[in-house]
């Protein structure tokens, strides 16, 4: 005949050596237990993956249970209570799970096998990958979200780019002028006689006449244009530009 006292008394003791400050015993009205006998109480906090040492998480579960008349021959009655930081659909869940775990080890002491699956699903449930992954989510909509940035717009930061704008402009011109444009050595120059013997001062004279007769004709046909509408078109097109570049 299998002395059911004597068994649980003596897990009681194991339990108490492993779990210590986390174990203790509570009321039987404090267990919320349909039962008037010993009821006992074991904190259970997650545990990080790569040690045995409990980690800090905002979550922490109370483990209350109770032994039967014939247990372990019967399941322990189980009840689970958030001590900190667990929603109630997630007790649910992990009470329907333990009581499964425990139908399946009947006829052996297993409140320890219990507390250590608890832990373990708190671990997986609450543990640090999974805080983890919560904030890289957060990180991600961060991420998603536009900022503006950028320097302000006013009167002196345009016209300050504009000034470098157009040295940048003629420096590029510059680089595409012809040498020969540039610069002009000694040899090539002529003094104003031997220009004038050269015979160019009298082509010069009669092109400048024929140019002057034609220049008169075109000119009844030319419209006359506004130095400030070129202007007002300049600086729009620079204005684009510098929004384009900020």
């Amino acid at each position: 005949m299998t002395d059911y006292l004597q068994e649980q008394e003596m897990e009681i003791e194991a339990l108490e050596a492993i779990l210590m400050d986390e174990f203790k015993e509570i009321h039987s009205g404090e267990s919320g237990l349909n039962t008037s006998n010993k009821c006992y109480c074991i904190t259970i906090t997650p545990q990080d993956d790569e040690g045995d040492e409990p980690v800090s998480m905002p979550v922490q579960l109370a483990l209350i249970f109770s032994h039967t008349e014939k247990y372990p021959d019967e399941p322990p009655l189980l009840n689970v209570r958030s001590i900190r930081g667990i929603p109630t659909e997630d007790l649910r869940t992990l009470k329907e799970n333990l009581e499964k775990e425990a139908s399946e080890n009947l006829g052996m002491a297993m409140v320890y096998t219990l507390v250590s699956s608890a832990q373990e699903w708190l671990s997986g449930r609450f543990g640090q990958d999974s805080l983890d992954d919560g904030a890289a989510d957060d990180e991600q909509e961060k991420d998603e979200v536009i900022v503006p940035h950028g320097e302000p717009v006013t009167v002196e930061t345009f016209l300050a780019w504009r000034e470098r704008f157009e040295a940048e402009i003629a420096l590029e011109r510059a680089k595409l002028m012809p040498d020969s444009a540039l610069t002009t050595t000694k040899e090539k120059k002529l003094s104003g006689r031997q220009w004038f013997e050269s015979g160019r001062a009298v082509a010069a004279a009669r092109g400048a006449l024929t140019s002057k007769e034609d220049s008169e004709e075109e000119y009844e046909e030319d419209i006359d244009f506004d130095d400030d509408d070129f202007e007002d078109d300049e600086e729009e097109d620079m204005l684009e530009h510098y929004l384009a570049e900020k």
